[in-house]
């Protein structure tokens, strides 16, 4: 059988010694999405399409015309379009629906030579923080079968963790990468806004959507950001930026100065074992020269309410074009034009999509415009605004990724509230923008992963990318 790499370059070395082959990876990571099917990661495999891949891409790599991801096998969330694949966003109103376009993020990962071997179960339309949502059943923790793995993106974390790809991509809209990151004791990166196109990502909310890595190391993160990075004509809010060669420099120089949200360390509701690892990265950040210093973000009550205003004010517009009409589930109750549109989004969408739908329309309904949606926007730019005054005086933010580690399977599915504060760590990042990277600096008591974030300016990943290896290299001495 073939080991599992935490590297790319491991991966190509190896194979360019004859140590392995693509076709062996693809058919060992097909062994172990099998073996672990029990976890519910993926919404479908691309078995016999991805050994085709494979032998083509084995033959390139003799002729030497590889791209740069060749050996790269990767899983991709359920709400990412690729041409002639199923893309349901994990939910019953797009069961069965083929997209007739590839994302940009495929179209780049594929023109590199990876393989994509499914596509991963996910909370339904990317909403969720315990992947509990999905029409297609919850994604169980690989970690512990009793715990969830995180959300929304949780099949592409659990896909990681257990050896069922090499990496993957998910979307990040208020953590949904970095919570399940940080839940499965993997490397997840949400990226500036803007830094990736959004163009074939089936929409929660435009303003905050981003596409970004789940990888076993830095290095790979990097690469893959490196990739799909870049402006794109179908996407006016990917921005016209350079991208770094991430990758090629990963060194990080000089001391640094480190902020610490004093509030995290003060809540109650933040895992004792959580506050003790803060407490001992930021030591050992002290003893290696570095300033760390605590500031207090006083906004830190108002980030939650002000993401799910925002944010579902956002998804009751982007949903309103699945109506049983033009593509997707029709219910077969219907008598009428209005009774379709009734039925088959009544039928079609799953408990926790109606909620914030309903939430969405009445934030931006008449008389309650300005006192919600317009007031969430001006909350936006004061959150914007303090973070970026924090990062003009220190180069990065440490904060836990999560308040606790994965909780147990449907502990907090009935109470939307107490589910919605379990994002207080990782909204900041969204509502401003800027980049944020969840790390796995090791298991609690209880054998699970934990993860803590570092947060930084807009469009400086390069820079958060060096540090994040420093990071990881420091946790091991």
């Amino acid at each position: 059988m073939t080991k599992l790499y935490t590297t790319l370059s491991a991966i190509q070395a190896d194979i360019q010694q004859g140590a392995t082959s693509v076709v062996e990876l693809v058919e060992m990571y097909l062994h172990n999405i099998k073996t672990h099917e029990h976890l519910n990661a993926f919404n479908e495999v691309f078995g016999d399409e991805a050994l085709e891949q494979a032998h083509t891409i084995d033959h390139k790599i003799k002729q030497g015309t590889a791209g740069r991801l060749a050996g790269m096998v990767l899983s991709i969330k359920d709400n990412i379009c690729y041409k002639g694949h199923q893309v349901t966003a994990s939910s019953k109103i797009l069961d069965g629906f083929v997209s007739i376009f590839s994302s940009t993020v495929v179209e780049r990962l594929l023109a590199q030579d990876a393989i994509i071997i499914g596509r991963c179960n996910s909370d339904e339309f990317a909403m969720g923080g315990a992947n509990e949502t999905s029409y297609f059943g919850p994604v169980k923790n690989f970690a512990d079968n009793t715990r969830v793995p995180g959300g929304s993106s949780g099949g592409c974390a659990v896909a990681v963790q257990a050896g069922m790809c090499h990496a993957a991509i998910g979307t990040d809209t208020g953590g949904s990468i970095r919570q399940p990151a940080a839940f499965c004791g993997s490397v997840g990166l949400k990226p500036t806004y803007g830094r990736v196109s959004r163009y074939g990502l089936i929409a929660y909310a435009s303003s905050f959507d981003q596409a970004g890595p789940f990888a076993n190391s830095v290095e790979d993160a990097a690469l893959l950001l490196e990739i799909i990075a870049g402006a794109d004509e179908r996407d006016a809010t990917a921005a016209d930026v350079p991208v770094p060669a991430y990758s090629q420099d990963l060194q990080t120089t000089g001391k640094k100065r480190i902020a610490y949200i004093t509030e995290t360390l003060e809540s109650d509701g933040v895992d004792p074992e959580i506050k003790t690892l803060q407490r001992l990265y930021i030591d050992k950040l002290k003893q290696d020269g570095h300033v760390v210093e605590p500031v207090s973000f006083d906004l830190m009550e108002y980030v939650v309410p002000t993401y799910y205003i925002l944010t579902t004010a956002e998804a009751s517009s982007n949903l309103a074009r699945f109506d049983g009409v033009h593509y997707g589930y029709r219910s077969r109750n219907a008598t009428d034009l209005e009774s379709t549109y009734k039925k088959s989004r009544s039928e079609g969408f799953g408990k926790e999509v109606k909620r914030r739908i309903m939430l969405g329309t009445f934030v931006l309904s008449a008389g309650y415009y300005d006192a919600y949606y317009a007031k969430a926007q001006r909350v936006r730019r004061m959150i914007r605004d303090k973070t970026n005054e924090i990062l003009q005086n220190y180069d990065f933010i440490l904060i836990p990724t999560s308040p606790t580690p994965a909780f147990p399977l449907g502990e907090k599915i009935t109470d939307p509230t107490v589910r919605y504060l379990a994002d207080i760590f990782t909204v900041q990042a969204s509502l401003a923008g800027i980049p944020a990277i969840s790390l796995p600096v090791g298991n609690n008591s209880a054998g699970l992963p934990l993860g803590l974030q570092l947060l930084t300016k807009s469009f400086a990943e390069a820079q958060l990318l060096q540090f994040s290896k420093y990071f990881l290299e420091l946790s091991k001495n």
